[in-house]
């Protein structure tokens, strides 16, 4: 008997129109443009990161990425993140096929995207947030394990897909800790009907991430990174380099926040005194977080954009110590399809073996 070809049609993949059940995840200064529309033409779904971008930027780039595919692609929003409603209020303009927010409450998103018959996707950690996306009529969940770059909580996605899988009855797309067709067969059978990759597809010939950390992604172990909320003011994962060590000692910076903030504001087309005043308003904790969130873009975009060892972090993944070489974005998509289907067959064949 043969199982192949019998895995990749999924709700996700009827529910975006794409052929493969392959997100790539929204990565500031890295799931740009060209990246986006490279992870579409090959049958996935390419997610645009808006994060460190205005308005009228984000508009730019959602033009950009149809000048360069007709296929479905996706736009995120960080809620979290100064400018975020902004940058979602363009994204609902400009009819984007399939947003993806985190870290806030989207249930506007969903309304004013059901309206024109756009998707929406929350990106999750814990069960209480996928139960109140399921609510308010949240069409997928990305649900983010403990392996993953950036804000994974606690719980490895082995145990956290599953459990809500179990929970909710929306698809569920799991991230943190997929690279490789193995990856996506596990996925799959834990209940997942896709997988979203950010750290994967990052060290990939479209990606515009600086060739020295691509370099340095390639030389990493499954050991080499590091998790702590001194990163960017939440749980997160970077790759473990002496810039990463020295933030992790440092600390809160709060004069280089004051500084970046300024920055910041000044790119989001905000009052800087407006934006501060809005932060303290928050909350001292929340205002905390920010303050180590305007820290980490100057140092992420150290790494990313200009391969700045010294001064550069990078968020990355634990699946960075299975990374091996730099393929195409259409290469690893068909790569990792044909791997698993090559899992199911070779379970499929020990689940009906005669004894």
């Amino acid at each position: 008997m043969s199982c192949r070809g019998c895995m990749m049609r999924t709700r996700i993949s009827d529910l975006f129109g794409i052929e493969y059940p392959v997100l790539l995840s929204g990565m500031s200064w890295i799931s740009v443009p060209a990246m986006v529309a490279a992870v579409s033409n090959a049958g996935g779904l390419g997610i645009l990161a808006t994060g460190p971008m205005n308005t009228e930027q984000t508009r730019k780039a959602i033009r950009e990425i149809r000048s360069l595919t007709d296929k479905p692609f996706g736009a995120n929003a960080t809620l979290f993140f100064p400018g975020a409603k902004e940058n979602a209020a363009v994204l609902l303009e400009e009819k984007v096929p399939v947003i993806n927010f985190a870290l806030g409450k989207g249930d506007w998103i969903v309304k004013r995207a059901h309206e024109y018959g756009g998707k929406v996707i929350a990106t999750v950690a814990m069960h209480e947030h996928a139960l109140r996306a399921e609510a308010f009529g949240t069409d997928a969940l990305i649900v983010t394990g403990h392996e993953a770059a950036a804000h994974g909580e606690a719980v490895t996605s082995l145990v956290l897909v599953p459990s809500i899988v179990d929970t909710v009855k929306i698809p569920v797309i799991a991230a943190g800790g997929f690279a490789d067709g193995r990856g996506l067969a596990a996925a799959l059978a834990l209940g997942a009907e896709g997988i979203a990759m950010g750290t994967r597809f990052m060290v990939t010939r479209e990606s515009p991430l600086h060739e020295r950390y691509k370099g340095l992604a390639l030389e990493k172990g499954v050991y080499d990174t590091l998790y702590s909320d001194r990163f960017d003011g939440l749980p997160s994962r970077v790759m473990k380099t002496k810039a990463a060590y020295r933030q992790l000692r440092k600390g809160l910076d709060l004069p280089g926040a004051l500084v970046s903030s300024a920055d910041i504001a000044k790119n989001l087309n905000l009052p800087h005194f407006r934006m501060l005043r809005e932060t303290l308003a928050q909350g001292w904790k929340k205002a905390k977080a920010l303050a180590y969130t305007a820290n980490s873009f100057k140092m992420v975009a150290a790494a990313t954009i200009d391969g700045d060892e010294e001064r550069g972090i990078l968020p990355a993944g634990q699946v960075t110590g299975l990374i091996r070489d730099v393929p195409g974005v259409a290469e690893l998509v068909k790569r990792i399809v044909g791997e698993a289907e090559a899992v199911n067959e070779r379970v499929c064949l020990m689940m009906h073996k005669k004894g």
